[in-house]
């Protein structure tokens, strides 16, 4: 076995991790690395390994090879020790319906260790964060599908664990809801928590995660901060509304007779009034508003801006991001992501 101690700087720490059901192969291969302190967010689309990935690292499946470190202990060798420093949200809440919501959290505190009066104070704090308090004598069987959700979060974060898995954890979730679970993720964090999130909500992964790490089938297909991934993949684009929208085709023209429309060449979308050019470096750009204006064009709007992250998303996996509704994979639930 490779030898992997802790890094000063990483709390996860993934060397060649696989993971096979039958012929399947989940999770081929993928090292990964999260820095303490900080938001991976790992992007994919339905079954690229996403789940089966935390799963490995959260200790509920063993993997076939490759090694793993959290929070300086290895998945394999130390599950119990890891346990007890990691908190786990997945695709659907796993709270105990015949309990009430603050039973719930008061039991998962004891089975932390925590003492009967932190245990306590825990379950109070948690169900305020997450706008449960009303609710919390009711049995989480009256919970509507949001608060079964909001409670399932508030479990996971009750130990105050090191390393958080979020596994796509706003799901379903409505729009003042996920802003909670943002903003007490983001709390965490500023305490000093290392958070492992799976989305397929774009927006989500820019609120959050400082690095992205992009799978499919079972493997690492890009890496990179959101402004390093939006580069790589068509890097800026220069939005330009003339004054007179006859000018459109003209100024296109003009681009191509220059050889300044881009290697994907000028783009002109009428129904906007707008003239779309790819920007490779600060001297086409330069030279681009230079040209336009020796020529004369009457120039009304002016903007550069780099892709969406859902436009990386489909450029690098060639899948359309998910809506909230998806709700199955063409693979077994075990290795659906």
């Amino acid at each position: 076995m490779v030898d992997m101690t802790r890094s000063h700087t990483n709390a996860v720490e993934v060397r060649g991790l696989v993971k096979h059901f039958g012929a399947t192969k989940a999770v081929d291969g993928i090292d990964l690395d999260v820095r303490e302190g900080t938001v991976l967010g790992v992007l994919g689309p339905n079954g690229a390994g996403k789940t089966t990935l935390v799963r490995c690292l959260s200790t509920l499946i063993v993997p076939d090879a490759g090694t793993a470190v959290v929070a300086g202990y290895d998945v394999v060798r130390q599950p119990r020790q890891l346990r007890r420093t990691i908190g786990l949200t997945g695709q659907y809440a796993s709270v105990d319906e015949k309990l009430s919501g603050w039973e719930n959290l008061y039991m998962i505190g004891r089975l932390l260790d925590l003492s009967r009066k932190d245990a306590r104070r825990r379950a109070d704090e948690m169900l305020e964060r997450f706008s449960l308090t009303e609710a919390a004598k009711r049995p989480a069987m009256n919970y509507s599908g949001g608060m079964r959700r909001r409670l399932d979060l508030a479990a996971s974060m009750i130990g105050q664990p090191s390393v958080l898995y979020l596994d796509e954890p706003t799901t379903g979730l409505d729009p003042r809801t996920r802003n909670e679970v943002w903003d007490e993720v983001q709390r965490m964090v500023a305490e000093g928590a290392t958070v492992l999130l799976t989305t397929q909500y774009m927006e989500e992964a820019e609120q959050l995660a400082s690095e992205l790490t992009v799978i499919d089938r079972g493997r690492v297909i890009a890496r990179g901060g959101v402004d390093e991934l939006k580069a790589r993949v068509g890097g800026r684009t220069l939005t330009v509304r003339p004054t007179d929208p006859a000018d459109l085709t003209a100024m296109a023209g003009a681009l191509r007779e220059t050889g300044l429309d881009g290697v994907a060449g000028a783009t002109v979308v009428p129904d906007e009034d707008a003239l779309y050019v790819p920007i490779l470096s600060d001297e086409q750009l330069t030279a681009v508003v230079g040209l336009f204006a020796a020529r004369g064009y009457g120039i009304a709007h002016i903007g550069t801006h780099l892709p969406s992250l859902d436009e990386v998303f489909l450029a690098i996996t060639g899948e359309k991001t998910a809506s909230a509704s998806d709700a199955s994979d063409a693979i077994p639930q075990e290795v659906a992501a």
